[in-house]
């Protein structure tokens, strides 16, 4: 089942997304987007060298995802602010580390991707040495916040979801 099939879930998501896209339940459509379906998995499977993730708590990705698009949407309005409202010399831009406990790659990118878009804040990069984050933030008060709520709002959850 795995050799034709390497992730069900990718499977139905792709498929449901043709058929949205499509805006059509018929035959035809239903065919052809389980075709592709069905094959872009076999396509892109040796891009996977890891293969897919696992995710052990989904209801936890789904949680993380929720609390990260409210704070991306909080930050861009007070990005908004600082830019828009003129302090010259008030601004704070600093760069922390931010040490990282989470390993897993997916879990890795996924922290990565919510922190690029999370308005005010730049992944620079892991520090190889030391397993820490690099980032840049706009607007920097308080080191110790960012360090404890990237660790409790992000990392914690993204460890209990791909770990």
């Amino acid at each position: 089942m795995k050799r034709w099939l390497p992730s069900p879930m990718m499977s139905c998501v792709l498929l449901l997304f043709w058929l949205l896209l499509n805006e059509s339940i018929e035959p035809a459509q239903v065919l052809l987007g389980a075709i592709f379906a069905i094959a872009m998995p076999l396509l892109t499977q040796r891009l996977q060298p890891l293969g897919y993730p696992r995710l052990s708590k989904p209801f936890t990705l789904l949680r993380l995802l929720g609390m990260a698009l409210v704070e991306i949407v909080r930050s861009c309005f007070n990005v908004s602010w600082l830019i828009l409202s003129p302090r010259p010399g008030k601004l704070n831009s600093q760069f922390i580390k931010v040490p990282l406990d989470i390993r897993d790659p997916y879990g890795l990118a996924l922290l990565s991707c919510l922190i690029n878009s999370t308005p005010g804040t730049v992944w620079v990069e892991i520090l190889p040495d030391s397993h820490e984050l690099a980032l840049h933030v706009f607007d920097l008060h308080d080191e110790q916040w960012w360090i404890d709520t990237i660790k409790t709002r992000y990392e914690k959850p993204l460890i209990e979801v791909f770990e």
